[in-house]
């Protein structure tokens, strides 16, 4: 069985072993696969394994050795799922491996604006406080978190980690999701809401939904219309789920006044991004999925995906 790995520097730039997947059969590592050298690299491989390299339907068709398709993330929108279903190719995903990890960064970012960090370490650096003469130096609003209320659209694994963790901030917390009723019975200290009643009435947003038609610019110019002044919003989702042109106009008009970001619409983000230089901003280079830890269990969840599927089984499988 030949195997191939499109895209591995962002899950294993050199730190971690392929061995896993290399006992399963002969195995081709390529750190990254521009759309170019797809087709080429695939051709005559039954198992992709597949990071950010798109397969779209006319890639597939090229491909008639392929039997299945390990996409090393949660989200599988970089595969033509209809495409895969019709070719009888097998996807699989790899939820949860990151749930720690993106909930950490979640409330590093979220501790980040609260505390103004960036701005109080500056005022270190750049001496201020040195010339300052005071003891303590605090030029911006702090905000202490117990009793604040946070609103998480979306409840899935890692929206209910965050939870967990803002509980023993003694946080107030208020969830959206389309299936409420999965949820009351095992989390009576949370109010499950509609969206409009999240939005008008929270202090910090944390966005944790998947991308699609439906929630794609969720956060529009009525959305942050709508928010509580001075309330802050929180991305460790997906950079599209918010209009970003708009909320850093928001930013710069003071409307919205806080907004920290793990995603970005485009990545890596043009030099004249909006946001790059929109205050009262935190944004981080799509870290949150990616400590040690996290991607040795992706890898070896993909391992075991893998091994599911030859002997027959179905983890992880979307198709």
């Amino acid at each position: 069985m030949k195997i191939a790995v499109l895209d591995g520097h962002s899950a294993n730039p050199g730190d971690l072993s392929w061995d896993g997947l290399a006992e399963l059969g002969e195995l081709q590592v390529y750190p990254r696969t521009s759309a170019a050298e797809l087709v080429a690299r695939a051709r005559g491989t039954e198992v992709l394994i597949t990071n950010k390299a798109f397969l779209s339907q006319a890639e597939l068709e090229q491909l008639p050795d392929l039997r299945y398709i390990g996409v090393l993330a949660t989200g599988f929108n970089v595969v033509d799922i209809d495409a895969c279903r019709r070719r009888e190719i097998a996807v699989t995903n790899i939820p949860g491996y990151s749930s720690h990890s993106v909930c950490q960064l979640t409330f590093a970012l979220i501790l980040g604006l609260s505390h103004q960090l960036l701005h109080h370490n500056e005022l270190v650096r750049n001496r201020s406080w040195s010339r300052s003469g005071e003891p303590c130096l605090i030029d911006r609003p702090l905000l202490e978190l117990a009793g604040l209320s946070l609103g998480l659209v979306g409840f899935g694994q890692i929206a209910r980690e965050v939870a967990q963790v803002a509980l023993a901030f003694a946080m107030r917390i208020q969830v959206f999701t389309a299936h409420p009723q999965r949820y009351r019975d095992d989390w009576p200290q949370i109010r499950f809401v509609d969206l409009d009643q999240l939005v008008v009435s929270s202090d910090l947003i944390s966005l944790h939904c998947p991308l699609n038609d439906q929630t794609a610019n969720l956060v529009d110019v009525g959305f942050m219309a709508r928010m509580k002044p001075g309330a802050l919003l929180i991305n460790t989702a997906r950079g599209l789920l918010v209009d970003e042109a708009a909320v850093a106009a928001a930013l710069h008009n003071g409307s919205l006044a806080g907004y920290a970001a793990d995603v970005l619409g485009v990545e890596p983000p043009p030099q004249d991004h909006p946001l790059l230089d929109a205050p009262n901003s935190l944004l981080t280079p799509h870290i949150a999925w990616g400590t040690g830890a996290a991607r040795q269990r992706l890898i070896d969840i993909a391992v075991e995906n893998l091994k599911s599927f030859v002997a027959g089984g179905r983890q992880n499988r979307i198709v």
